[in-house]
């Protein structure tokens, strides 16, 4: 018999505690083996972050090279590129008023390396008048930068009776048979319908595929008037072959300093104004947009493109982030009372 308070242990099986601790060591392996490849996982996505760029951007632009929203981006892109020594490609996808390079870049990984330059009629317009659009403006994009704004110009035929606004609208109801305007795009034929529905007066909408030749058939008098972008309008305007009315919105364009406003002509409200932006597909990295946004930024602020900006009679800069997309969804409803008060249909 035992003495009291004395326990006897049993026997183990030769080799258990060795057999327990290799397990356990293995365990402890597995563990220390996943902790380390969740932290390398959890690391390389800020690294990358950090490294941004490493390798080419890509920058959308729905429209043919030489046009507006090309020649802007071009021109930022460039000092971006010279500021950052990054490599860019400009990629011009054609097609549907800039929609098909919208729907490309909505549909391209959330990293930064693809870059839309997004204008007014693929973002805010396209919003207003497609409700079947396979992208969404306001959540399948993070804005970035504005690249400028610009006000559209109201031109007719330079021998016209009409000097002013007030003067065109008087003489449209006169006649009502002899009104018309040319337009190239929903922007354009949405500002001549608002000026139609703030003044009252009758005009033929004309389709063109450009706004150079609505501008074209204004200089030849088969149209009365044509609302359109100032690069096609204002060389005609200053060689004296057609004459401006007004710009819309409420500020004089610098290259049109003798032209009124529409605020100023009585009219304030045919205030549509386009722009051109940079955006990212939504789900971009913050450290990410932080950066383009920092350094397309600084691209804008140069005065080497500020002044080719300006040269191209636009207003370069605006708004960025929250405030570039609270102008958005304010342009998307604008543009959708017109199309509703207007009747409007667009294919």
């Amino acid at each position: 018999m035992a003495a009291p308070g004395v326990r006897f242990l049993r026997a183990r099986p030769r080799g258990t505690a060795r057999t327990q601790g290799d397990a356990m060591t293995r365990i402890l392996i597995t563990i220390i083996g996943a902790l380390t490849s969740l932290a390398v996982l959890s690391a390389a996505p800020a690294r990358a972050q950090s490294d941004f760029p490493n390798r080419p951007i890509h920058i959308i632009v729905g429209f043919a090279a030489g046009g507006g929203n090309d020649l802007f981006a071009r021109l930022v892109v460039q000092k971006f590129q010279e500021n950052t020594g990054a490599t860019t490609v400009i990629d011009n996808r054609v097609g549907a008023g800039g929609r098909i390079a919208a729907e490309f870049a909505a549909r391209a990984p959330a990293d930064g390396y693809t870059v839309l330059v997004g204008a007014t009629g693929q973002m805010s317009i396209a919003s207003a008048i497609f409700p079947d659009l396979s992208y969404n403006a306001d959540t399948s994009f993070i804005p970035l930068n504005m690249i400028a704004s610009f006000p559209l110009v109201l031109v007719v035929p330079a021998d016209h009776p009409a000097k002013n606004v007030k003067e065109l609208v008087a003489w449209a109801k006169a006649n009502p048979d002899k009104s018309n305007y040319g337009t190239s795009s929903p922007a354009f034929t949405i500002a001549s319908e608002l000026l139609k529905l703030k003044t009252g007066m009758p005009a033929v909408a004309i389709p063109y595929k450009s706004s150079n030749e609505s501008n074209l058939c204004v200089l030849a008098g088969q149209c009365l008037f044509t609302i359109s972008d100032g690069p096609p309008a204002i060389p005609l305007v200053k060689s004296g072959k057609t004459r401006a009315l007004a710009v819309t919105g409420s500020e004089r364009s610098p290259e049109l300093p003798d032209v009124p406003s529409m605020a100023e002509a009585g009219f304030p409200e045919v205030n549509t104004q386009l722009w051109s932006g940079f955006f990212v597909p939504a789900g971009t990295p913050a450290p990410v947009v932080a950066k383009l946004t920092a350094e397309l930024g600084k691209a804008l602020a140069d005065p080497g493109v500020q002044d080719g900006l300006k040269k191209m009679a636009v207003t370069p800069g605006g708004p960025t982030g929250d405030a570039f997309r609270k102008r958005i969804d304010a342009d998307i409803k604008t543009f959708a009372e017109v199309v509703k008060a207007a009747k409007l249909t667009f294919k």
